[in-house]
């Protein structure tokens, strides 16, 4: 992708479009992912799916394909039999096969630049209980960097255009993941999931935000995985706390329901919603869980009319 410039650089200069809910995406095209390691099973199993995922979102018009990596450890992957060389095989595939899916959206005469974001999840991602939407896992700071250092060792060296640390649910945790993405040469996001102006952890804004100070990797900062009226009021929050581009990609609206182990309530994602995100500070705006195909054209004619 020579000429290409980086995210970095892109982001100085204008907005750029986050896909949407791999899952969502996933499931759409009809695959059952009833299962702890999620979209990551599939990269043993079918990795042309998550291709074609990816592919389906570059088309749809976004920029950047978060990689299906979030629940993709090598401890989720051991307690299937996987042993460590093999998990991290699969690991680094999850950045391999985006980039498949960016060279084949240019052969389809995609031309704009796509980038690939490589997805760490929080260490809740790996209980698959529902944790990384409430953090305090009972785990030291030094704990949580030694179980994040290795995997994100594995992604950097794929070599992915970013380092997603999403859906962070408290600043323990990215305490942790800043530590462990120190050297390694790929430059980060770190985006909190919040609730009512503070991360599911309940700790303040202004002090999770202000966490990435003197952190040299983390070229944006921002928030995922919310409602998204929790957005706009956020972006301004990190806008101001950090003076850094600011990530913004929110569920649909509707409510994971736990017990019926279903969704609840009706999309409140509008694409009017992201210009007035735009407006607060965001530079990097997409979905997450829930958003498909449809709503990221949507957001992509929104936001860059005319592209």
């Amino acid at each position: 992708m020579n000429g290409t410039p980086t995210l970095a650089e892109a982001l100085a200069t204008g907005t750029v479009v986050l896909d949407g809910g791999l899952s969502n995406q996933l499931e759409a095209q009809g695959h059952d992912l009833s299962d702890e390691l999620w979209s990551a099973r599939l990269l043993a199993e079918e990795p042309e799916a998550i291709v074609a995922a990816h592919l389906a979102y570059f088309e749809a018009g976004a920029d950047v394909a978060i990689t299906a990596g979030y629940q993709a450890t090598f401890e989720g992957f051991a307690r299937r039999g996987v042993d460590r060389e093999r998990a991290a095989g699969l690991i680094a595939s999850s950045v391999e096969l985006a980039r498949e899916a960016a060279r084949r959206a240019r052969v389809r005469g995609i031309g704009r630049p796509l980038w690939v974001a490589a997805s760490a999840g929080p260490y809740g991602a790996m209980l698959a209980d529902g944790s990384d939407y409430r953090g305090r896992y009972g785990l030291s700071v030094a704990e949580l960097e030694r179980f994040h250092r290795p995997r994100l060792e594995v992604l950097a060296g794929a070599r992915p255009d970013v380092l997603a640390l999403e859906t962070v649910p408290d600043t323990d945790e990215a305490v942790a993941l800043l530590r462990a993405v120190r050297g390694l040469g790929v430059p980060a996001w770190l985006s909190y999931t919040v609730s009512g102006g503070r991360t599911r952890a309940g700790q303040p804004l202004e002090e999770a935000f202000g966490l990435v100070a003197g952190a040299d990797e983390v070229i944006a900062v921002g928030v995922n995985c919310c409602a998204p009226e929790d957005v706009e009021g956020a972006v301004a929050v990190a806008a101001r706390v950090t003076g850094l581009p600011v990530v913004a990609y929110p569920n649909s609206g509707e409510s994971w329901n736990a017990t019926t182990r279903a969704w609840d309530g009706r999309p409140t994602l509008s694409p009017a919603l992201a210009r007035h995100w735009r407006a607060s500070g965001a530079h990097l705006i997409g979905g997450c869980c829930r958003v498909g195909p449809p709503t990221i054209t949507a957001l992509s004619r929104t936001l860059t009319p005319g592209a």
